[in-house]
């Protein structure tokens, strides 16, 4: 409770209560708040924090529980993107409500004794903002490998529309572009040999020239082997796409540029990078653990900045990519990572949670007769049954991935959606979002607060004081105004909600009433899994070669162009 004496008058003498303990009094104009200067500074905090959320939301998108694995050709492909399915990110439990303010709290201490100990913060400022930095690099190359991925996307898309309506696609097999007619639904192979759309489709290459193209596409587009391996100490194999090598590449020069600059600039790129990866690498599991992790670092954060020297110390001491940095002529002010990556986590969950819910209503219920599987499945007699049962089948996931440029060249001008005919493109970029749209308002507006309380007690602030209520709250709310808080509370990301197509039986409101186990799925896919692993490691052990050091990287060959 502030005292008495820790008051300010503003210019009309109103009292305001100071939040802080003893603070020295001070005069407040009201004025302030709406001077040019002010408000454009304070844009570029709540837009520059929007931007990492939203970017690291949307990076966070994978295939939902409600949706069936993408449909592909090519079966090792289709057997590789199970299997990138079944991993899940790591889930906060309920356990880390209580954990994460005391350990957060520890590290904070922690490091504002050191820096009295140390006296000069310097030595602390190089190890940090190596170790950041270094771990920054994973982060920004992710960052960086896919907004390349985007500019491919709007460079080489897959699929285009004119002003008819009419959709092109591109068809790498024939190395050609396909009219889709939307009203016949019928396609016809046409004379653009081009790949690339719109007006540029309609410029006539030289044939030298318009294969190279077709290669370049190729090549940034199909995946990439890389593999590294060590005797005696493991191998890694994996496929990503050139951009991403690309982008590792990016990271590396950002990272050494910082270092010899110490440009602040650099320094939120490093940090915005960091958010990005941590909205994928880290799901709250639940809207219920989300929120209680949130309350728990909301009472955490009141502590160490309004009754302790401990927050605003460190914060002010600490040059290391850490917190965003906004400068004006007049000052500056910093915005923690966690005020980003906390809020963020819940937000980026909610538009997951959009997404599963825009693939829940298409999945279908097929009835089957529920006598005649009980007689079939069964050595008992069985018995007849008026219970009516449904097979439920899931649509098929559209990566987001690639879709963004598709996007783009199929929304005509003026016009915020694709085109309907692109069902693809809209269930990968154009699916419902309210409630990802209200935790967005609801973190602008924790922030208008943050920054008007800064303003009005001249003193920090503890963001998540005002972020939590208003992104937990317009989460919560949504879902009680859209009468869906029973599949807000039971959504999971822990597994347990990514079955199979099965049989079901539904209420008369038409929900299911009894959940498919994964017991048997699960232990099916593990055992399959270990007899390939066991199979690969026999031979390894047979062969008569071995990779002492192995580092290799491996692109994918050009296919000569199909012809009918």
């Amino acid at each position: 409770m502030a005292s008495p004496e820790a008051s300010a008058v503003n210019a009309t003498g109103t009292i305001l209560p100071s939040p802080v303990p003893d603070a020295t009094p001070y005069t407040f104009h009201w004025e302030m708040l709406l001077r040019p200067e002010v408000l454009w500074f304070d844009a570029q905090v709540i837009f520059g924090a929007l931007a990492v959320i939203w970017l690291g939301a949307h990076g966070s998108l994978r295939r939902p529980p409600s949706a069936a694995p993408p449909e592909s050709e090519d079966k090792d492909e289709k057997k590789k993107k199970s299997k990138e399915d079944e991993q899940f990110t790591e889930g906060l439990t309920a356990s880390d409500a209580i954990m994460f303010p005391i350990l957060a709290g520890a590290v904070l201490i922690g490091l504002y004794y050191l820096l009295e100990w140390l006296k000069d913060p310097n030595l602390l400022n190089k190890i940090l903002r190596g170790y950041m930095s270094f771990a920054g690099i994973a982060g920004l190359g992710k960052l960086s490998g896919d907004a390349l991925e985007i500019l491919t996307s709007l460079i080489f898309p897959s699929v285009w529309s004119d002003r008819s309506n009419r959709l092109y696609y591109v068809d790498p097999k024939r190395r050609s572009q396909v009219l889709v007619d939307p009203t016949t639904n019928q396609a016809m192979i046409t004379d653009k040999k081009s790949p690339f759309p719109g007006v540029f489709s309609m410029v006539r290459l030289p044939p030298g020239i318009n294969r190279l193209a077709w290669e370049i596409r190729h090549l940034f587009t199909e995946k990439w082997t890389v593999r590294l391996a060590a005797h005696g100490v493991g191998s890694f194999k994996s496929q990503i796409k050139f951009n991403h090598l690309l982008g590792f590449l990016v990271s590396i020069a950002i990272t050494t540029a910082y270092h010899l600059v110490q440009w602040h600039v650099l320094s939120n790129i490093l940090g915005a990078a960091m958010c990005y990866a941590a909205f994928g690498m880290l799901s709250p599991t639940s809207f219920g653990i989300g929120t209680a992790v949130l309350w728990g670092l909301f009472f955490y954060d009141i502590v160490m900045v309004f009754y302790t020297p401990f927050m605003i110390t460190v914060a002010k001491k600490v040059d290391a990519p850490i917190k965003l940095v906004f400068k004006s002529s007049s000052g500056f002010s910093m915005l923690g990572l966690g005020d980003i990556v906390v809020p963020g986590l819940v937000m980026a969950l909610a538009l997951r949670f959009d997404l599963y819910m825009f693939y829940k209503r298409q999945i279908q219920y097929q009835p089957v007769d529920a006598s005649s599987k009980q007689a079939s499945s069964t050595d008992q007699a069985a018995s007849s049954t008026n219970e009516m049962q449904f097979r439920r089948t899931k649509a098929p996931f559209v990566e987001s991935e690639g879709q963004w440029g598709n996007r783009f060249w199929t929304t005509k001008l003026g016009n915020l959606m694709p085109n309907p005919a692109c069902g693809a493109v809209g269930a990968a970029t154009a699916f419902p979002k309210p409630y990802f749209y209200a935790s967005v308002a609801g973190y602008a507006l924790g922030m208008v607060f943050t920054l008007t309380m800064l303003q009005v007690f001249n003193h920090g602030q503890p963001a998540l004081l005002y972020l939590v209520p208003c992104v937990t709250g317009s989460v919560w709310l949504t879902g009680l105004i859209r009468r869906e808080l029973k599949d807000v509370w039971g959504y999971t990301e822990d597994g347990s909600l990514d079955t199979k197509d099965v049989v079901v039986t539904l209420d008369a409101d038409g929900d299911e009433v009894r959940k498919p186990a994964r017991d048997k799925d699960n232990k099916e896919a593990k055992d399959g899994d270990k007899g390939q692993k066991e199979a690969e490691k026999e031979e390894e052990e047979t062969s008569q070669e071995y990779d002492v050091v192995l580092f290799s990287i491996k692109a994918p060959r050009p296919k000569p162009p199909k012809t009918d």
